[in-house]
């Protein structure tokens, strides 16, 4: 079959002949018809997140079930599925303290799976490399989600939008009438301004670097777009009484915007981080100023979300109209055209391609 495969830090990926294995006991086969390029990949191409290579790229998915394993119970050839990167254990602390987020076995770069023709052993993106024509991968790392969902909506579930909205609804448990700031408009950002709106926050200012952003983030519900520059704090506090917001959050992974998300929020607000950042990436916060401030500043891993849960969940609001993901996708491409996909997306450029192979 074919896949998006990197071999090595900085080169370029290319679509690549490889072999997966059949499915064992406990592995279904799915047949991928859409998969997201998310930043996340990008990373894995950049050398940001150390990863073994050969490796097939991809891990935001939507597909159908070709083939399963033995004792599988969780599905049936036919399932439309949406895949799963962090698949919970279910068994250890985390999980059983109500955090499956935080599982113990979560959060591995790459998973060894297949080979080359060349016998060479191939890896996979956070244990799916979906940028490929099928994968091979757990029963638990598919979640169903009704046949009358679009693989492409269904595909920015997996990711993105478990993210960006998970970030709003539960982690920051944003209320109607709160004021959020979204910085960074990549998809999960994206994500987060269109859930924002759906709680009923306002106002929801959408801010990036490009004003290029500024019809998709209205497009996805911002109530106004702000370029990120040195007037960004006065901006906000202009549309905020002169205090600032309750919720910022921080869409990029830099300590720079951190700290941009730190000082637009009003004293007693929340910041959440849900972009991924370098390890020595450091964010300077004086001692007085976190104990003036009286902020909260927390992380939102996957959104905080229980996939099995809160994928279904958001399915059905994508149909019945109440969650609307088209503002987030903003090119579609055969399998052939993602590599080209990588570079807008280092370049900034739209919000999601998705990629049909």
């Amino acid at each position: 079959m074919r896949a998006l495969v990197v071999r090595g830090a900085g080169e370029p990926p290319r679509v690549e002949e490889v072999e997966l294995p059949a499915p064992g006991p406990g592995e279904v086969r799915v047949a991928v018809r859409a998969a997201g390029v998310c930043h996340s990949d990008l990373s894995m191409v950049n050398g940001t997140i150390a990863a073994p290579y050969p490796l097939v790229l991809g891990h935001e998915a939507a597909g159908v079930v070709a083939e399963v394993g033995a004792g599988v119970s969780r599905v049936t050839p036919g399932a439309h599925v949406v895949l799963n990167w962090a698949p919970p254990c279910r068994r250890c602390w985390y999980c059983g303290h109500g955090e499956p987020w935080l599982c113990e076995r979560g959060g591995t770069p790459a998973a060894a799976r297949g080979r080359t023709p060349a016998g060479e052993p191939l890896h996979v993106t956070l244990g799916l490399g979906a940028l490929a024509e099928e994968v091979v991968i757990p029963e638990e790392a598919v979640i169903p989600v009704p046949a009358e969902l679009p693989f492409d909506a269904a595909a920015l579930l997996g990711c993105a939008v478990l993210t960006g909205a998970g970030a709003v609804r539960r982690t920051a448990a944003v209320a109607a009438g709160e004021s959020v700031a979204v910085i960074g408009l990549g998809g999960v950002g994206l994500s987060v301004v269109g859930a924002a709106r759906a709680a009923g926050a306002g106002p929801v200012l959408a801010v990036d670097v490009s004003p290029a952003k500024a019809e998709l983030a209205l497009a996805a519900g911002a109530t106004e777009f702000l370029l990120a520059d040195d007037s960004l704090s006065r901006g906000v506090r202009e549309r905020t009484d002169g205090r600032g917001v309750d919720h910022a959050f921080e869409c990029v992974g830099r300590g720079s915007t951190i700290r941009t998300a730190w000082r637009a929020t009003r004293r007693g607000g929340k910041v959440t981080v849900v972009g991924m950042g370098a390890k020595d990436d450091v964010v300077p916060l004086g001692a007085l100023e976190i104990f003036h401030s009286a902020r909260t500043l927390r992380s939102s891993v996957y959104g905080s979300s229980d996939p099995d849960r809160d994928v279904p969940e958001l399915a059905r609001s994508v149909l019945d109209g109440s969650l609307d993901l088209a503002p987030l996708i903003t090119d579609r491409t055969g399998l052939d055209g993602a590599a080209a996909a990588f570079d807008r997306m280092a370049r900034g450029e739209g919000a999601r391609t998705v990629v049909v192979p």
